[in-house]
């Protein structure tokens, strides 16, 4: 099963490598495809703040805590001085911070990373006797394809250092962005996340021994989709510099990660709001 669910995986990518070799080729009469990479040069800013909100106090959980960490952002505006058609970076959560290193028409591919908090049994009582899930580094790829103003994705994230046997997601997404002023654009993101087997025993299930430990009953959680979720983010350019965020999503828990009896709550919910500020080149 898992292993239909990354050729598939796969087979994605490669048609939206084939959608945006045929965009291009039918824009070719009219005028020129946008298309840059990271390595050719150009102009280079940075926008660096901090985010700060809240998100359940581990997934599944019914109760919530804060959160804040910096933000560093590098901003890439191609040779020209023609503004690329889409942001460089994309955000969509600490663990999954993604640099388009190559634009081809409406294809955007390159790698991601980020950062995962794992999880310890002392967030919640719920978690006593599980034992902790050691936090660490992300890392993985995506791909993008834009018609705007919408656009789908496809993305593998696997933490490599910590823990290293929590497995892998697939995030799938269908997204639309706007501007809604000279100042104000707004995001929405519909996605769904399929886990690996590995990621499942991490995070759901319960061994005999973590059964004898906490009292709840032995669980095993199999590879399938845990997810179906919506983001919604707001970006104003306070000034020229200084430009403001705010985010909010809701998922809900699906299949076995819904089921698992560490799972206080199925409906989870996060928000929050950044402030950043570019140095160099703003657009």
């Amino acid at each position: 099963m898992a292993r239909s669910i990354t050729m598939s995986c796969v087979a994605g990518a490669l048609c939206l490598c084939w959608l945006a070799q045929a965009q291009a080729a039918d824009n070719s009469a009219e005028q020129a495809v946008y298309h840059d990479s990271i390595f050719s040069g150009g102009r280079w800013g940075v926008a660096v703040g901090g985010f700060a909100g809240f998100q359940p106090a581990y997934e599944g959980a019914d109760e919530y805590r804060f959160v804040g960490f910096p933000l560093v952002l590098p901003k890439f505006y191609g040779e020209s001085y023609d503004a690329p058609p889409r942001s460089r970076i994309t955000y969509r959560g600490i663990d999954d911070i993604r640099l388009t290193a190559l634009t081809l028409g409406g294809l955007d591919i390159g790698p991601l990373a980020g950062y995962s908090f794992g999880r310890e049994e002392n967030l919640a009582a719920r978690l006593q006797g599980l034992g902790d899930v050691d936090g660490g580094m992300t890392a993985g790829g995506f791909a993008a394809y834009h018609f705007d103003p919408f656009f789908v994705d496809i993305a593998y994230n696997a933490q490599i250092t910590g823990d290293s046997d929590t497995g892998h997601t697939w995030r799938f997404g269908l997204g639309m962005d706007h501007n809604l002023s000279e100042r104000l654009s707004m995001s929405t993101y519909l996605n769904s996340s399929y886990a690996s087997k590995d990621y499942m025993d991490a995070y759901f299930s319960v061994s005999p021994a973590q059964s004898a430990n906490s009292g709840l009953g032995i669980y095993d959680a199999g590879a399938g989709f845990k997810d179906i979720g919506l983001d919604i983010g707001f970006d104003y350019r306070l000034t020229e510099r200084v430009t403001m965020t705010t985010k909010a999503g809701y998922s809900r828990l699906l299949g076995d990660a819904a089921d698992s009896p560490v799972t206080e709550s199925r409906n989870q919910f996060f928000g929050g709001l950044g402030l950043t500020y570019t140095f160099g080149q703003t657009d």
